[in-house]
């Protein structure tokens, strides 16, 4: 199973001497960055001598009863990352939540800067601040995750036909970069997706093609994420 991989890998490069290696904490929206997470980032950062682990947001449903993903209100997001800080006092905590559909009460969430990713730094300096630990490192997918997988629409002929492959390259035309995928609600990344395929599989397809396109294509294509990746490796 997916332990058993991890446990491999780090054998492979740490032997048993697991101690040498440094963890991260991924705090995440639900299963589909998970997933990513377990298969595409920790393969990626384990032989950089860094293991990141996913961290689903838990939301109350009932008093008997929890279901995890999605978030209505910031104050929920403040204090179970705030949690996770204190718990892993001496090791990093970032996350992975869209920028799209953020809760109103979001530090500096009404941010007007023209340039996408000078708003995106503000509001996540302002989260940083408003948490006020040091080893929080505030991280937007932008506009939501399925903006990466637009990095490269040929991988989608793994689960399209070519005239639908052929629609998702010409929205990636339209736009500076797969990061500044979104008019609208009914427009985000996602949205234009199951419009697309009725039968896409968000967790399984959303990790079959970024397995397909690969990190480095992402990076290439999406400079926040990159900025990101970047930021994680030189943890370690």
């Amino acid at each position: 199973g997916r332990l058993c991989a991890r446990r491999a890998l780090e054998e492979k490069y740490f032997g048993r001497q697991a101690l040498k290696m440094k963890n991260v904490y991924i705090y995440c929206e639900g299963q589909t960055e998970e997933s990513f997470i377990n298969e595409i980032l920790y393969p990626y950062f384990i032989s950089r001598g860094l293991a990141v682990h996913p961290i689903i947001c838990t939301t109350k449903h009932r008093a008997s009863e929890k279901y995890r993903g999605g978030v209505l209100h910031y104050s929920k997001i403040k204090r179970e990352l705030s949690i996770l800080c204190k718990q892993h006092s001496n090791e990093y905590v970032t996350t992975m939540f869209d920028y799209y559909a953020m809760p109103d009460d979001t530090p500096g969430i009404h941010s007007t800067d023209p340039d996408l990713y000078a708003r995106i730094k503000q509001i996540e300096v302002a989260i940083e601040e408003d948490i006020a630990l040091r080893n929080c490192k505030f991280h937007f997918m932008l506009h939501e995750f399925e903006g990466i997988l637009f990095s490269n629409p040929a991988s989608f002929a793994l689960i399209a036909e070519e005239d639908v492959v052929d629609r998702i390259q010409e929205i990636r035309d339209n736009y500076p970069t797969p990061e500044h995928i979104n008019n609208s609600p009914e427009t985000a990344p996602s949205k234009r997706l199951q419009e697309l395929i009725p039968n896409y599989a968000k967790i399984k397809n959303g990790t079959l093609l970024s397995k397909d396109m690969g990190i480095d294509v992402i990076m290439e294509q999406c400079q926040h994420f990159k900025s990101w990746i970047e930021m994680l490796a030189a943890l370690a």
